[in-house]
Order: structure tokens, then C-alpha cells, then sequence
């Protein structure tokens, strides 16, 4: 392993690994555990006699397989596999060998039908637009849930994931897993001593995407590869014929599927000011975006792709009353470099002591006595004093000594799963999670979608034509979802100025998949 790679995975979180090496980690932490065998549960949604919390995973690669590893890790061993899902055999081989004795399915559905009896909770790792349903049907059965981020593909679906976790009463926990680390913990506690002064504005940004962006859908047909079950892969988007290289991990870049760059780690990377400030829904959100020219002022036009970069400013009134801008940047994009830190000192990753983040994105805070940073979920504060000229080292928690008020989470990234598990064998009244679906993130997402509500009605297009002064009558296109400010509604889910973006907050489900109705 090369020194930058030694860097980053020890400063980007308390366990002392990256985000990126808790994926590999994870992913291998359940080989050595037995599932037991089924078990009739005294009432749904309530935990077996053996105080073990019995799960069924929906999706098993990837991200899925690190989740598995996590949940079956826990210091107590009180979990236990007894139904496993995905639609792609090839990417649940690993989980079907390590989990021998679980049922398994590709249709979800199924699953909740024949043995919804034998387990008290789903952990769901699946692509963006199938969370909503999948989560939804669990809740409805009384089943816990752990739900990766974000929890929904559109605002009315994280909406209704609130409502149903307070309807059912189930423990629910959202994917965030650098929410447990400890930096979150420092960060509120210099908060609360006043360290930073009042915070004026926040910036956010990521490396993503990481996957194609800005492109046009392939006209090519392919086979469907033996194992995949296209159509329940496609679940309740609009249907489409396979393309190369979507599945596993390239989905995200189409707003069919997808949450680009924004939905895939603005609930890591907002997630911190949104916590710590309890800032609740913006009020306005404005946005630019990249254009893709494909000749000399020919603007391609491919809306079912998320942008290539984006920046987008949202604006939020803070408790006192006044407002606060957190701006949001992705594909490359940056905030102008801040004069407290070395000039020559890298922005974009972690690499010795003057760094703003870690290698995937970090936040910033901009105060009236300082400034401090973190990577994404907080990990890893630091603090610029204002005035601090150049050249400067910033101030780590051994540093400022403020007094540790918060108790660390066991298990850092690893405890946020261990915490579901133990909060839904406590039950709904005892649960202690750090980012159940009331309260944070299910109004998280609902900002995060935001975000790439506006981002989708950049791209609105109308045909006109017009006279010209120099050309005469000519036929073009306008665009009126750009160049404007969106004043928004949470509690009502609405654009109050601009009624056209208002048909992004919630898509209509494709025939065969039931709509989400509390």
C-alpha cells in the first residue's frame, strides 16, 4: 500500500479504515457465521425468543455484500441471515455460499409473501429506484428497517418512508454509515462551546461521478446476461431494453434509475449541517449546470442523463431566524480556495496535515471566529482560527481541547449497523439510532432530491420560434426552468414559483408495481 493510501485510510474515520476499505472490510465479515434455521416469530415485527434480530437482505453484491459483513460483525452476535434476495444470481453467488441455509429469492415480493413469518427486519442495498417500494412493503408487514442512502429516488417516496416509519412503528436506519464515526460527535461539541462562532455559510462538494454522466442512452440492444432478471431489475421505473455496463454500478447516472453524484453522497456529505445546524427544509434552491456541445453551438440535449457537474446554492433559515447558504458542488467543481489553509496544501484529498478532506468529498464551515472541515459523514474535523494566515497547520480535536461531552459509538462505521440491531430488539419506544427516517433521514433526503429536482428542470425544453433582427424568423428552443430561484415548500412537497418542476417530486410507478399509499 502506497503512503497516500496509508493516509487516507487512517484518518478517515475512528475504526482507523476509509469509506472505500470499510466496503472491502465488510464485505468479508461473514464467512465464519452459521444461520439458523427458520423460527416462527411470536407477532410481526417482534423479535424471537433468542433475543437475536432474524434479517432478510435485499440485494447481495457490492454495497449489499458490505452490509452483510457489517450486520454480522456485531461484538453481541445477535443477528442472524434468514432470507436472502437479488435479481442478479451472479451478484448474490458469494452470499448464497457464506449463507447456505437462507432462502433465497429474486423477486422481493415473494419473499415478504412465503416468509415474511421468519424474519423481523430487511436491510435493502438495492439501486435508488426500487428503495421506496421494497422498504415500504417491509415497513408495512411491522419489519424494521435499514435502508441504504439515499432512502428514495423521489421526494413523495421519502415522504411517505417517514410517515410509515411512525405509522408501523419499526426501527429504521439510513445508510449513512460515517454518521456513527466520532467526528460527528467533535464537530457538535465544538459547536456547542462556541468555537466556530455563528456559521455564515457551508460548502459541500464530491469527486463524483465516477461513472458516466451527460451521454446519451446506447442504441444498441444486447442480450441480457444469463442470471440477471431484467425486468424485476427494472422494477417500478419505466421500462427500457438493456445496455451494456449499467448493472451493477453505472445506474446512477440515469435519472430513471439514479440520484447522480448528489443522490449517491449528499446525505454523506450535507448530512453533517444538517444535523449539527437542524436546519430543516431549504426555502430556495438554484442551480447551473454543465452543457455537452456536440459541434459549434449545437447544444446536445440528453435529459435522461444527469449532468456531468453541477453546482447548486440552497438556502435555509436557520433557528435564530436568519438564512444560511450551503452550496453544493460535484463533478470536479470547487469552492475557491480559503485563504487559512497552505496554498499549497490539496483540496481534493487526504495527504499529510493541511488537507480540507478525505479522498470522496468534504464539508466546510464558515464561521465568525473559524472555519473547520470534514470528510464525508463528518469524519476526520479539523479547525482554521480565523485569521490564521497561511502556512498554518489546522487544529485536530487533540488540539483544541474542548471537553469530550458525547459518548463515541462503538464500532464507528460498523456500530451505526450494530445500533439498528440492538434498537430493534429494544423495540420502536427504545430505539437509538443516528439516522432513523423521522426526525432526519427521511427529511434529509427529501433536500438532497431537491437538489436534483432542480438539476431535472434545467434541462426542461420548449420549441419556439421567433423572429431575429439580423436572421428573421427562425425556429430554436427556449429553456425557462434556468436562470432561476426556486422557492420551495417542504412541508407541502412544491415549487411555488415554477409549476413545471413540480412533476419530478413524484414519478408514476410503470403497470404491475403497486404506488405507495400510507
Amino acid at each position: 500500500m502506497n503512503k497516500f493510501m496509508k493516509e487516507v485510510n487512517k484518518q478517515s474515520c475512528p475504526t482507523g479504515i476509509s469509506r472505500r476499505e470499510f466496503l472491502g472490510m465488510a464485505a468479508t465479515g461473514a464467512a465464519a457465521l452459521t444461520i439458523l434455521p427458520s423460527f416462527t416469530v411470536a407477532g410481526l415485527g417482534h423479535v424471537a425468543p433468542s433475543d437475536k434480530l432474524y434479517i432478510a437482505k435485499i440485494g447481495c453484491g457490492g454495497m449489499g455484500a458490505a452490509d452483510l459483513g457489517s450486520l454480522m460483525n456485531t461484538p453481541h452476535k445477535n443477528a442472524a441471515i434468514t432470507c436472502l434476495c437479488d435479481v442478479d444470481d451472479r451478484q448474490s453467488a458469494d452470499a448464497r455460499k457464506k449463507y447456505p441455509k437462507a432462502k433465497y429469492f429474486n423477486d422481493f415480493r415473494e419473499m415478504y409473501d412465503k416468509e415474511g413469518k421468519n424474519f423481523d427486519a430487511v436491510c435493502i442495498s438495492t439501486p435508488d429506484h426500487n428503495h421506496a417500494i421494497q422498504a415500504f412493503g417491509a415497513m408495512r408487514m411491522g419489519k424494521h428497517v435499514y435502508l441504504q442512502k439515499p432512502i428514495a429516488h423521489d421526494i413523495y417516496e421519502a415522504r411517505i418512508l417517514t410517515e410509515a416509519a411512525k405509522k408501523y412503528k419499526v426501527v429504521t436506519q439510513m445508510g449513512d454509515q460515517g454518521n456513527s464515526c466520532d467526528g460527528m460527535r467533535t464537530l457538535r461539541e465544538w459547536f456547542e462551546a462556541d468555537l466556530l462562532g455563528d456559521i455564515q455559510k457551508v460548502y459541500c462538494w464530491t469527486n463524483r461521478p465516477v461513472w458516466p454522466q451527460g451521454i446519451p442512452w446506447p442504441s444498441q440492444k444486447p442480450e441480457v446476461p444469463k442470471g440477471l432478471n431484467w425486468d424485476l431489475w427494472v422494477g417500478t421505473a419505466e421500462y427500457v431494453d438493456y445496455i451494456d455496463n449499467l448493472v451493477p454500478f453505472n445506474w446512477r447516472g440515469w435519472w430513471r434509475f439514479g440520484t447522480g453524484a448528489l443522490g449517491d453522497m449528499g446525505c454523506h456529505i450535507i448530512g453533517p449541517p444538517f444535523k449539527l445546524l437542524q436546519l430543516g427544509y431549504p426555502t430556495e434552491v438554484s442551480c447551473s449546470t454543465t452543457n455537452v456541445y456536440s459541434g459549434i453551438f449545437e447544444e446536445a440535449y440528453y435529459p435522461e442523463s444527469c449532468p456531468v457537474a453541477s453546482s447548486i446554492r440552497y438556502k435555509f433559515k436557520k433557528k435564530d431566524g436568519s438564512d444560511l447558504n450551503l452550496y453544493w458542488m460535484d463533478g470536479g467543481i470547487m469552492p475557491e480556495r480559503f485563504e487559512e489553509i497552505d496554498p499549497d496544501a490539496d483540496m481534493t484529498c487526504t495527504m499529510g496535515d493541511l488537507d480540507m478532506m478525505d479522498v470522496e468529498g468534504a464539508t466546510v464551515f464558515v464561521g465568525t471566529k473559524g472555519m473547520a472541515s470534514c470528510g464525508w459523514g463528518g469524519s476526520d474535523p479539523r479547525f482554521w482560527p480565523k485569521g490564521q494566515k497561511a502556512n498554518k497547520k489546522p487544529l485536530f480535536d487533540k488540539d483544541v481541547n474542548i471537553p469530550h461531552k458525547y459518548k463515541r459509538i462503538e464500532g464507528g462505521t460498523n456500530g451505526h449497523y450494530w445500533a439498528w440491531i440492538d434498537s430493534c430488539i429494544a423495540g420502536y419506544d427504545k430505539a437509538d439510532v443516528e439516522s432513523p427516517f423521522e426526525g432526519y433521514a427521511g427529511p434529509l433526503t427529501e433536500t438532497v432530491l431537491m437538489g436534483n429536482l432542480i438539476l431535472r428542470s434545467y434541462n426542461i425544453r420548449e420549441q419556439v420560434k421567433h423572429n431575429d433582427s439580423i436572421y428573421g424568423e427562425r425556429e430554436g428552443f427556449i429553456y425557462p426552468g434556468r436562470n432561476k430561484t426556486f422557492q420551495w415548500d417542504g412541508a407541502n412537497m412544491r415549487i411555488t414559483n415554477f409549476e413545471q418542476a413540480n412533476q419530478f417530486i413524484k414519478r408514476k410507478y410503470r403497470d404491475g408495481w403497486e404506488d405507495l399509499k400510507l
